[in-house]
């Protein structure tokens, strides 16, 4: 057996509800490989026939406009599922995926990921959620797009991937700390903003005392504040 590719599954939390017999399963199925920068792992229109596993590396999930713009609606990191939406019955891919990071990722076939939802049922409501989830998020994201500011949109995008991926300071309700894999340039990507916007956003942040940022982590002390 792959050791590496069984302590790599071992690491998604959405996996951990599978029993040993499981993952070995898992394991039997997947097919794991490097993928280099640049990479598009799939353009929309392509058959959705898998499900991935991101291990390393980041990976873009975009769509393309009517009027040929790039719409970014996520920039995943290790330990991160995408492609699940071919699990509510999409045949075609709907957005792309492009690597922008050197990237190690798992590949599922449909099929047998579909076998392991319906063998338990654990994991058939994580990866419901997880649909739910990722749905809801593009969804306010793109209604920020149409009814914020430029300024309000990064603001927003700190509350919620605070609140999402961060936790609570000892003792203090009102402030948050959040590990941070993505660049300014990868969260202007993701506001519809330009660099320069997220850069003058986050040091006005900073002079009011509201965040501290250190390109690895985002500290919050004053969470109602952005909101404002």
């Amino acid at each position: 057996m792959d050791k590496t590719k069984i302590w790599f599954l071992e690491n998604f939390s959405m996996l951990q509800v599978l029993s040993p017999e499981e993952m070995k399963m898992m394991d039997n199925m997947a097919s794991m490989r490097d993928a280099p920068k640049n990479q598009v792992l799939y353009f929309s229109e392509d058959s959705a026939n898998s499900v991935y596993l991101l291990k390393k590396g980041k990976v873009k999930i975009s769509k393309t406009s009517s009027d040929g713009r790039e719409i970014i609606l996520a920039i995943l990191g290790p330990g991160e599922v995408f492609g699940e939406l071919s699990i509510t019955g999409q045949e075609k891919r709907e957005e792309i995926a492009e690597v922008t990071e050197d990237a190690v990722i798992c590949k599922v076939d449909l099929p047998d990921f579909e076998k392991m939802m319906e063998h338990n049922p654990k994991f058939n409501l994580q990866v419901t959620k997880l649909i739910g989830f990722r749905l809801k998020k593009i969804q306010n994201r793109l209604e920020n797009m149409i009814f914020k500011t430029s300024e309000q949109r990064v603001k927003s995008f700190i509350k919620e991937t605070v609140m999402e991926l961060g936790r609570d300071i000892l003792g203090e309700d009102n402030q948050k700390v959040v590990e941070l894999r993505l660049t300014q340039e990868d969260i202007s990507k993701l506001t519809a903003t330009s660099r320069q916007t997220v850069t003058t956003v986050f040091s006005d942040l900073e002079k009011k005392g509201i965040i501290k940022y250190d390109r690895r982590r985002i500290f919050v002390k004053d969470m109602k504040a952005l909101d404002e």
